[in-house]
């Protein structure tokens, strides 16, 4: 006798195409992973960005207060100088006042002049002072030569 074999239906696959099923599946995780950082992500930009504007903040203020600081110092500076000016001013018309000079003169016994003299000088011939004598006497014949040291 023969023997009926039972037929057994074979099931289909669940899946029609594994190789799409399985790149399903990866995407699907690293997108799972990414939306469970991104949150993390955006929280970490925002403070970032409050931190450096909060540093940026702090950095004007204090450049702010330091030049503040410099010209509080420079103000303080320039009315002691101005301060000085006044008092060197005082001490100098105190010893260019007339009664200081003349105590000074009666002490040395000076006195006012009580007569005048003019005294005229004659354009004498000048001698040039220099490292070339020869060439030097030459030029005072043509009247050429150095300026004598005592005329202006």
């Amino acid at each position: 006798m023969a023997m009926v074999q039972p037929q057994v239906e074979r099931a289909r696959p669940r899946i029609a195409n594994p190789r799409s099923a399985r790149s399903a599946t990866e995407t699907r995780i690293v997108k799972n992973n990414r939306a469970r950082y991104a949150s993390l992500l955006r929280v970490g930009a925002v403070l970032t960005l409050l931190l450096g504007g909060l540093l940026g903040y702090v950095m004007l203020t204090s450049n702010v207060t330091s030049l503040s600081y410099a010209v509080g110092k420079a103000q303080a500076q320039r009315a002691a100088l101005q301060e000085e000016t006044a008092r060197l001013d005082d001490r100098i018309a105190m010893l260019e006042s007339d009664e200081r000079l003349a105590r000074i003169a009666a002490k040395l016994d000076m006195h006012q002049p009580e007569q005048f003299s003019l005294v005229r000088l004659d354009n004498a011939p000048h001698v040039a002072n220099g490292n070339f004598p020869v060439l030097n006497s030459i030029a005072g014949w043509f009247g050429g030569g150095a300026p004598h040291p005592h005329t202006r």
